[in-house]
């Protein structure tokens, strides 16, 4: 199996176990200014949040409630990675 197959094998096992799994997937893409209560509530307490996430973090996912956040929140996990990845160049240029 080659290294593609089996991030795909990873990525599609912690799917299975998303408590989002058979729920209406519109209930994660509402209409702009709609509450996006309802599915970060089904995120909550789900054992892959997190993995959910780091793929749409990955997969520069640009709409919809991953990981139990929202588009605008998770543009500013990335704005601050990048941030931090940027200081990060900066002190080892600078040591």
């Amino acid at each position: 199996m080659d290294d593609d197959a089996t991030d795909e094998t990873e990525e599609a096992s912690w799917q299975l176990e998303a408590n989002c799994l058979g729920v209406d997937p519109d209930l994660f893409f509402p209409e702009r200014g709609a509450s996006t209560k309802e599915a970060k509530a089904v995120c909550k307490g789900c054992v892959v949040r997190e993995d959910c996430l780091e793929f749409a973090l990955q997969n520069g996912e640009k709409f919809g409630i991953w990981g139990g956040l929202s588009e605008r929140e998770r543009r500013r996990i990335r704005r601050q990675r990048a941030l931090e990845r940027a200081a990060k160049r900066d002190d080892s240029q600078t040591a």
